[in-house]
């Protein structure tokens, strides 16, 4: 894969996973906000503030993947240098955890956006991560897959 291939794959999967975000995000707002209040009025005091806290803990969670992504389509747009998009600041955020045992209290809407939100940011995480390795391509699982599958025939 020559540079500009891997330009392209970036761009691709970064504008992928931002329309995955801003889907969910979207989602979650319609649901926490409007279309789960009957469930969440339904449950028992202290559940409900879980679920409040649940719905923070997404909004967090999605506020830091796309801001992260937005970083990197300014670094594709060459509006930001790489070096800057890899300052702390610009790093993907902390996200705050989610107790699997709570979730089980909560109603299965709630329960799929919430692990929907902590699947997306931990890929976005991993990604992020590969800013750690200095000099290192992270190799795209398809490409591994692709490999494989050659050398099998």
């Amino acid at each position: 894969m020559n540079g500009q291939d891997a330009i392209t794959l970036h761009r691709r999967l970064v504008d992928s996973l931002y329309v995955e975000a801003m889907v969910l995000a979207d989602e979650a707002r319609g649901y926490f906000d409007q279309l789960g209040r009957d469930e969440r009025d339904a449950l028992e005091a202290l559940t409900r503030v879980a679920f409040s806290c649940e719905s923070l803990k997404v909004t967090t969670r999605l506020m830091h993947v796309i801001a992260w992504l937005l970083t990197q389509r300014a670094v594709d747009a060459g509006e930001l240098q790489l070096a800057d998009a890899r300052t702390a600041g610009r790093r993907l955020g902390p996200a705050p955890e989610t107790d699997p045992v709570l979730l089980e209290s909560m109603p299965h809407q709630a329960v799929a956006i919430v692990r929907s939100s902590i699947d997306l940011y931990r890929r976005v995480a991993r990604l992020d991560s590969a800013f750690d390795v200095p000099g290192v391509a992270v190799p795209s699982p398809a490409r591994r897959m692709l490999d494989r599958l050659s050398g099998a025939f």
